[in-house]
């Protein structure tokens, strides 16, 4: 039995990867942050990802990184104040 890519579930592993990368870049200071790569990123992401979820994968991405915050103020920082995810 074949499997779709390499993985199995490539987009999902870029996707998770992608959002991470993003938000991590996010955390550098202003002047530090590759503002052209960031905008690459995000278009790979939009593209990579079903309408409407870009968000969803960043908060998620945020929560990742941030274990010590409160995942229902990450969402509401997305719009998601419903803490969907």
């Amino acid at each position: 039995m074949s499997k779709k890519g390499i993985t199995g579930h490539d987009q999902w592993v870029v996707t998770e990867a992608l959002a991470t990368a993003l938000v991590a870049l996010e955390q550098l200071p202003e002047k530090h942050q590759p503002h052209a790569h960031m905008d690459d990123l995000k278009k790979l992401l939009v593209a990579g990802c079903q309408p409407g979820s870009v968000v969803l994968h960043l908060a998620q991405a945020k929560c990742r990184l941030f274990p010590e915050r409160d995942p229902l103020t990450i969402y509401e920082e997305y719009g998601l104040g419903d803490g969907q995810g």
